[in-house]
């Protein structure tokens, strides 16, 4: 998969209380169709407001349920479908049931979260789904899979996917380096920079074991008229 050079700040929205929020436009994907960004818990009236702007109807949360009822996402009156499809599973206290190693995780989770990723496509192929935002915690591993399936999905050039995949390092300020943070369970870990080879090993194994993109999400459910339904509401 070719790196290409890209703009960090040309996609990126800021909206007050969300982290990591940008267009997901990439290829033939119109601006305005498909957001992406970390959880909506600490999102202000402000913030709410500036949402409500973008016209959003579909929110998807990537998250564990533990990871939702410790920080529930705030919608200030926000009006739209709110949907939980966890790509990984819930990670006990004391001990990870994910794996620790980044290059791991980027082959664990299009197994183990194929029937999110499958429902996320299905829900946003419905007739009134976007414009959609998608978000995990901070929006870079479980949203960056999701949205890369997506925007290949889409025709988008693996370039271009991982480009935009790449915008989440400086978005976070992961640039420098890992970064701290406390878990939902209290307890600390490292937030790592993503890198392009793990995007590239977790498209490489949708393919070699489905071939092609389209042929997983068909082994996980979704209709060939979802499939063209969502390009279709994407490009339009």
């Amino acid at each position: 998969m070719t790196e290409r050079a890209f703009d960090a700040p040309s996609t990126s929205l800021s909206v007050p209380g969300v982290r990591n929020l940008r267009d997901a436009a990439i290829g033939a994907i119109r601006p305005g169709r498909l957001y992406r960004s970390g959880h909506l818990a600490e999102l202000t009236a402000a913030g709410a407001d500036h949402l409500g702007r973008l016209g959003i109807r579909t929110v998807i949360d990537l998250r564990t349920s533990t990871e939702l009822a410790v920080h529930p996402d705030r919608l200030h009156g926000l009006d739209h479908r709110l949907l939980h499809h966890p790509v990984l599973p819930d990670r006990a206290a004391g001990g990870l049931t994910w794996p620790t190693d980044q290059a791991e995780m980027y082959l664990f989770m299009p197994d183990t979260g194929a029937p999110a990723i499958a429902d996320t496509v299905r829900r946003l192929a419905a007739p009134d789904a976007l414009p959609a935002l998608i978000h995990c915690a901070v929006g870079k591993d479980r949203t960056g899979l999701t949205i890369a399936v997506i925007q290949s999905l889409a025709g988008a050039p693996d370039a271009d996917i991982t480009a935009d995949f790449l915008r989440s390092n400086p978005g976070l300020g992961l640039d420098a380096g890992p970064v701290p943070y406390i878990d939902e369970h209290g307890e600390e870990h490292l937030s790592h920079p993503v890198k392009a080879a793990h995007l590239h090993a977790a498209l490489t194994h949708i393919r070699t074991s489905h071939g092609s993109v389209p042929g997983y999400l068909r082994a996980h459910g979704v209709t060939d008229a979802e499939l063209a339904a969502l390009r279709a509401h994407l490009h339009r």
